[in-house]
């Protein structure tokens, strides 16, 4: 990280710049187009790791009961460029890992990738005409599009309240651009956090009268071998307590380590940067860590690793065995969970050009 005297004066000038942005876009120099469907963004302020994927898939679930649901994503660090629809078999590279998650876990839904979100809409209804309502994943910045409902979200141990802009701090926006969101969804909190302590955030965001703020936690969803038929060779499952190396690519690992944590006994940890692209050398050094581990060792990973690494000719056999990944999902505290899509559903419900186009 660069010593504040050079990147306080470097956050300065990323300040203006973005300031100057959403100077055009307020005075409609920049146009913002609207479309005759719901249009529900998830984004945040921050670079990374505030779980839009879990709360992306969580929408997805929910809302596929009412609406024919597709998902827009950048598809950050893929190597193709322009629009791309997904497949099953698109791989991580062509599409992003966290959309290759979501496709691998709703196959029924569209999933689409493209830096211009207005064409890459347009390209999916054109594909997909059935499609009522888009999730746009980490859009919030991209305001080309009029999003009908802007859920924003906030890590409760990263606050952007303490936060600086980039490169000083985490920040790639403005704080007081949160005054776009519609719903303010801090997520990763505490097991044991108290009312008082919820109460300080709520003050300290300070939200205006027409925002809702909601607080949620992310839970394991259980552990699944990505090797089904390998696993089954093995005289063992994984069992609570049992030793694990903990192997991750996430902007901020601390909250699943913690979750493994709880039910497992971590004796090493390969810790890689957002986004990693896993490589021969990285299975060759976990290898070796399994072979200095004790006999019953298991590795765990996220699910968001686990779409790169499902080709097994490129991994060891015995890490193959032993490698589980832990889907992650969103749990809301206290009973507001109902509010929550009740609310989202409301925003697109009472949208008057969708109650007049869709009645």
């Amino acid at each position: 990280m660069l010593h504040p005297f050079f990147s306080a004066p470097l956050a300065f000038l990323y300040g203006l710049v973005i300031d100057i942005r959403h100077k055009l876009f307020d005075t409609k120099v920049l146009k913002s187009e609207e479309f005759d469907i719901p249009i529900v963004c998830v984004g945040n302020l921050t670079v990374g790791g505030t779980g839009k994927t879990p709360v992306t898939e969580f929408l997805v679930e929910h809302l596929s009961a009412d609406y024919n649901v597709a998902v827009i994503s950048r598809g950050y660090r893929r190597k193709t460029k322009g629009f791309v629809l997904a497949t099953t078999e698109s791989s991580f590279r062509a599409i992003g890992d966290e959309p290759k998650q979501i496709k691998l876990k709703y196959p029924h839904i569209p999933v689409a990738v493209c830096e211009k979100r207005v064409e890459g809409i347009k390209r999916l209804r054109e594909i997909h005409p059935e499609v009522n309502l888009i999730i746009l994943d980490d859009a919030f910045q991209h305001r080309y599009v009029e999003s009908w409902v802007n859920i924003v979200l906030m890590d409760y141990n990263n606050p952007i309240y303490k936060d600086k802009l980039l490169p000083w701090g985490r920040l790639r926006d403005r704080r007081s651009q949160i005054a776009r969101a519609h719903i303010v969804l801090v997520t990763k909190c505490p097991e044991n956090v108290k009312p008082l302590d919820l109460r300080l955030v709520n003050k300290y965001l300070d939200l205006f009268p027409y925002q809702s703020l909601y607080f949620s936690r992310m839970i394991p969803a259980g552990i699944l071998p990505l090797f089904p038929d390998r696993a089954a060779e093995m005289n063992m499952r994984i069992k609570d307590g049992n030793p694990v190396i903990v192997m991750t690519g996430l902007a901020n690992p601390a909250s699943f380590i913690n979750s493994v944590g709880k039910k497992y006994k971590i004796v090493n940890k390969l810790i890689f940067e957002d986004h990693h692209t896993y490589r021969m050398r990285d299975m060759a050094k976990l290898e070796d860590m399994l072979k200095n581990a004790p006999e019953s060792t298991f590795i765990v990973i996220t699910e968001k690793d686990a779409v790169k690494l499902t080709n097994g000719k490129k991994i060891p056999l015995e890490v193959q065995k032993r490698l589980y990944y832990m889907p992650i999902t969103v749990s809301f505290l206290g009973d507001t969970e109902d509010n929550f899509l009740s609310q989202v559903n409301l925003y697109v419900r009472t949208n008057q050009k969708y109650s007049l186009l869709h009645p």
